[in-house]
């Protein structure tokens, strides 16, 4: 007789904009090598709000396969308590608090058998795909193949929430090789962006300065670790950046907003053998004049995809106070109000982060 109910509470999505809360779902079975979380509570991202809404990346183009797999219980920064084990597992007890990376490696392509397994060719992630559903339910399977990262009990879970968003902002200014010599600007002051410049901040670059839109982030950004915050809506970001460098433009860009014209600003602003690092997921392809990448300024173009390898160092620095963390979970939601929850996470009410807590 199982130790957990049959039946939970869980948002699931059938389709493109259908999604419909379900009071008695069924409770993932646990095989021999699985885990059952029972979820503390799940973040919601903009990659998940983006989703909703009908993102090309996600749901496909007529061309492309669709990345979304329904029916799928949407949700990947989420936490929770191990409620039941399989019995080949090891190193793991009913009662831990655990969270795992958001890929589901296969663990056979060559990517995760030389250790890339961010990048694993099947790609299978939490809550996207049916194979593996998220966070957005009273209970959650970890199979296998997950990447999985004990959580410390007295961590708080306004911090524990940000272990995801933040171990992918740590990756992606790795990807940026900042020195202490470096004018690094970061492009967008939500969640990741805040990750980004609490961490950037940490390794001492000659001058760490932030874009954003709104004026409570730009606030927020300093607190964090920024030297000079911009607001283009109000100022010419270009300009001031080329006037702080002999007008050259910065070292190193950081684009963390999913806006269009947030690239096309950093290929203005950057020097010329600059280095660029493009984390954001966008809703459309965006097109850019690759002749300033190449002949012009010859950049270097880096992607950031996930967080490998970055949660130890994630859940230590969060625990100790170095990644700053305050003020950005602001609000939760129970599940039953799913699309307030989701509107909120929007950001139009003001806030960076809120989740839905079981």
């Amino acid at each position: 007789m199982r130790s957990i109910p049959d039946k939970m509470k869980a948002l699931v999505c059938y389709g493109l904009g259908d999604y419909k809360y379900e009071p008695e779902y069924p409770t993932p079975e646990c095989g021999a090598d699985d885990i059952i979380i029972r979820t503390e509570a799940c973040g919601i991202c903009a990659g998940d709000v983006k989703c909703m809404h009908g993102a090309e990346r996600i749901w496909g183009d007529g061309k492309k396969t669709p990345f979304a797999k329904t029916p799928f219980i949407p949700g990947h920064e989420f936490l929770g308590v191990i409620a039941e084990i399989g019995e080949n597992v090891k190193g793991f007890q009913v009662g831990d608090r655990i969270t795992a990376d958001q890929i589901v490696p296969c663990g056979e392509c060559k990517f995760c058998k030389s250790g890339r397994y961010w990048m694993c060719q099947v790609h299978n992630t939490f809550g996207f795909q049916n194979t593996n559903n998220g966070g957005m339910a009273e209970y959650v399977r970890y199979p296998k193949t997950a990447v999985l990262h004990k959580v410390p009990k007295e961590l708080p879970l306004e911090k524990a929430l940000l272990i995801e968003p933040y171990g992918c902002s740590k990756h992606a200014v790795d990807r940026a090789q900042i020195t202490n010599e470096d004018v690094v600007v970061i492009s967008g002051a939500g969640t990741l962006g805040l990750g980004m410049i609490t961490y950037a901040a940490m390794k001492k670059p000659y001058k760490l300065i932030v874009l954003d839109m709104k004026a409570e982030r730009l606030e927020k950004a300093k607190e964090f670790g920024a030297d000079i915050v911009i607001n283009p809506s109000k100022e010419d970001a270009v300009e001031i950046i080329k006037g702080l460098t002999d007008g050259y433009g910065c070292d190193i860009y950081i684009e963390a907003t999913g806006h269009p014209s947030s690239v096309t600003q950093g290929l203005q602003m950057i020097r010329k053998l600059g280095r660029f690092v493009e984390f954001s997921v966008f809703g459309s392809p965006v097109t850019v004049d690759w002749s300033v990448i190449g002949d012009e300024k010859e950049l270097d173009i880096l992607g950031a995809h996930l967080s490998p390898y970055c949660y130890p160092f994630v859940i230590e620095h969060i625990g100790t106070g170095d990644l700053k963390t305050d003020g950005v979970v602001s609000r939760y939601f129970k599940i039953e109000e799913w699309e307030k929850a989701f509107e909120y996470a929007t950001g139009s009410h003001g806030d960076l982060k809120v989740a839905i807590k079981f």
